[in-house]
């Protein structure tokens, strides 16, 4: 794991820290920033997340599609708890927590934006860290990528109905070209630069190298975008610091939850450990990268729910690394035939 990935919710921390001081110090300058917009979409933002994005989907191999039929059992995992579970898990505690438990302190229009934050993040399965988490674990790196590439795939069709009906269901309007308008622009279309940049490169090495290469432009898309939503919701998080800790308990409950239900069908399964443990981890993860920039589109740079999605990012370092722990820690409770 690199210094950036280990010490990530640090740098997130920090990042918040001076966008409340850009947003105190240069109001006119964010503000500015906010103003950028073109058919509901920030046009900063937008190429912040593709310096994001598309770095990660050169690591997508749509090759690898082909060794779907090599040990399904934890790709099948994958794609339930992904796509089956996790978004309408995430879903129902949003609602929980702030429509019963949490609304004597959360007003009902907040409570729809902190909602719809959550849903954006429970609907974004990992498609770049969770080679970081496979690595720690001693993952099959390649049985992982496959289980990114599918996972990829299917979020390019199912990204947007799933939220739109998600959301439909919360009782929160989204416009439908503007759901639709995202997921083309930051998953489709850096989905299909990152394999034209992989067949331009051609070999591994070349591809590895020039991914290496282009990481530090997704480093910083990450910690600008922070800075920014933080400028602009300052006055709210300096009036009410306990929010970032309301909106970060159905995210942590829902983190280890996915995790116990991956992992313990893999178990069950006899799936090997190289694979259950990225199967469970995959699962656990979080695109944030998307869900922050759909929160953007949809909602807007100062919105609650913009700001419910880099919650998600401030946490899931902590959460991660607690659960390859874990995961590691297990190692030899696996059937030793499957290990």
């Amino acid at each position: 794991m690199g210094l950036f990935e280990r010490f990530l919710s640090l740098w997130i921390a920090l990042a918040m820290v001076a966008g409340l001081i850009l947003g105190s110090f240069a109001p006119t300058l964010v503000q500015l920033i906010a103003a950028a917009e073109f058919a509901s979409v920030n046009l900063v933002v937008a190429v912040l997340i593709w310096a994001m994005v598309y770095p990660m989907m050169i690591g997508v191999d749509l090759t690898s599609l082909g060794q779907v039929a090599r040990q399904p059992k934890g790709l099948l995992i994958t794609v339930i708890v992904n796509w089956l579970i996790k978004p309408f898990t995430m879903a129902a505690l949003a609602v929980l927590f702030f429509e019963t438990v949490f609304a004597p302190w959360i007003a009902p229009e907040d409570a729809k934006q902190y909602i719809a934050g959550l849903i954006l993040l429970g609907a974004a399965p990992c498609t770049a860290m969770v080679f970081v988490w496979s690595q720690l674990t001693k993952g099959d790196e390649n049985y992982t990528l496959l289980q990114v590439t599918v996972n990829d795939v299917i979020m390019v069709f199912a990204f947007a109905p799933l939220v739109a009906f998600l959301l439909g269901v919360t009782n929160v309007t989204v416009p439908w070209e503007t759901l639709v308008l995202s997921a083309v622009l930051f998953v489709l279309l850096p989905l299909l630069a990152g394999v034209a940049t992989r067949r331009a490169l051609g070999t591994q090495q070349a591809i590895t190298t020039f991914s290496a290469r282009v990481k530090p432009a997704s480093i910083m898309g990450l910690i600008v975008t922070v800075m920014i939503l933080f400028a602009l919701q300052g006055h709210q998080i300096i009036e009410r610091p306990t929010l970032i800790a309301l909106i970060a308990v159905p995210i942590l409950i829902q983190s280890y939850a996915i995790f116990a239900v991956a992992y313990g069908a893999a178990y069950m399964m006899g799936v090997s450990h190289r694979v259950a443990a990225p199967c469970a981890l995959i699962g656990t993860s979080n695109f944030f990268e998307l869900a922050v920039a759909v929160a953007i589109s949809l909602f807007g740079l100062g919105s609650g729910a913009a700001l419910a999605t880099v919650v998600g990012v401030l946490v899931e370092v902590p959460v991660m690394l607690s659960l390859v722990w874990f995961a590691n820690r297990t190692r030899s409770g696996f059937d030793p035939q499957h290990a």
